[in-house]
């Protein structure tokens, strides 16, 4: 310990010397010299700020990977550990049932509001998707299904831009992969239901009109396609934007905690004019992602239920 205060204060005393240095220089520098030196001096006395803020409690705090994984609440270390993340899904599953439940028994002819933009979005899913893929008569068929995964992804991924959540429910890989497993297990249900297994098998291994010496490379392909490439791609791409999305809200919003609280008087200040705005439009893009994403999944999990309904790929 004696050691690293000894070189903190080693490092900090080099580059409050380097700041005296640069205030001599600016004094006497000429005209066509002082922007680099104010530029400099500024840049030094962003590091001596962000150094004197480590070290005491205050400071800039970048995210990081274990803002996903919160200390446990309940039964810390097993498998049934209760934690933070675990609580928001439990809250963002309470009030996703609750507004269905509330538009089911409040339905009237002539729909009010609330009603109105529930029905539109089980429109949204039943037309855009359902209906788009898979045709009118088995988009009744998968649309329970399709309803389920776009509904609960979309309620999860707001709950990354709710003040005092602030974390994304599918932010860790649960979620995602239950869900991918959930489209896995039915697009082979369906294809062995229709073409039976060695069918299924021969129609997405051995597409037909390929050269038979293409198979050798074909079909090693599409086998870890439809195992692994598949729902992976569905559980990755859903999982990547969100934590993406969380650090890059939680980046700007800390900096410019750091920048207009914590460096409240300072020079420093000027830069929370830009980072609180590119808090606010980042809240915003994780609004449209959140709602893109939920998209994609519903969209895929269609696609791939078609594709084990066709005669040929």
């Amino acid at each position: 310990m004696g050691h690293r205060l000894g070189l903190r204060r080693i490092h900090d005393g080099q580059a409050r010397r380097r700041a005296r240095s640069a205030t001599q220089r600016e004094t006497r520098a000429g005209p066509n010299d002082h922007l680099g030196v104010l530029l400099s001096t500024y840049a030094t006395s962003v590091i001596l700020a962000a150094t004197e803020g480590h070290e005491g409690e205050g400071g800039f705090h970048t995210p990081s990977i274990a803002d996903f994984f919160p200390s446990g609440i309940l039964f810390e270390g097993t498998i049934f550990q209760i934690d933070r993340l675990w609580i928001i899904r439990i809250i963002a599953t309470i009030v996703l049932l609750s507004v269905f439940i509330i538009a089911a028994r409040r339905a009237k002819i002539v729909p009010g509001r609330f009603q109105a933009g529930v029905e539109y979005l089980l429109d949204f899913v039943r037309v855009q998707i359902g209906e788009e893929i898979l045709g009118k008569d088995n988009a009744k068929r998968f649309l329970p299904m399709l309803t389920t995964i776009f509904v609960t992804i979309l309620a999860f991924n707001l709950t990354g831009i709710i003040p005092g959540l602030n974390l994304a429910a599918t932010s860790r890989i649960g979620v995602p992969l239950l869900l991918a497993l959930w489209v896995f297990v039915t697009y082979w249900a369906v294809g062995i239901r229709k073409h039976g297994l060695g069918g299924y098998l021969k129609a997405n291994l051995f597409p037909p009109g390929v050269p038979w010496p293409i198979y050798f490379i074909l079909t090693p392909i599409e086998l870890l396609q439809i195992l692994i490439i598949r729902p992976g791609s569905l559980m990755v791409r859903l999982v990547a934007n969100m934590v993406a999305g969380h650090i890059m809200l939680v980046l700007c919003f800390a900096a410019t905690q750091f920048f207009l609280i914590d460096s409240a008087g300072s020079g420093l200040m000027v830069f929370g004019v830009l980072t609180l705005p590119a808090g606010i439009f980042m809240t915003l893009f994780e609004l449209l992602v959140a709602f893109l994403q939920a998209y994609i999944f519903a969209l895929l999990a269609a696609v791939y239920i078609n594709m084990s309904l066709e005669e040929e790929h």
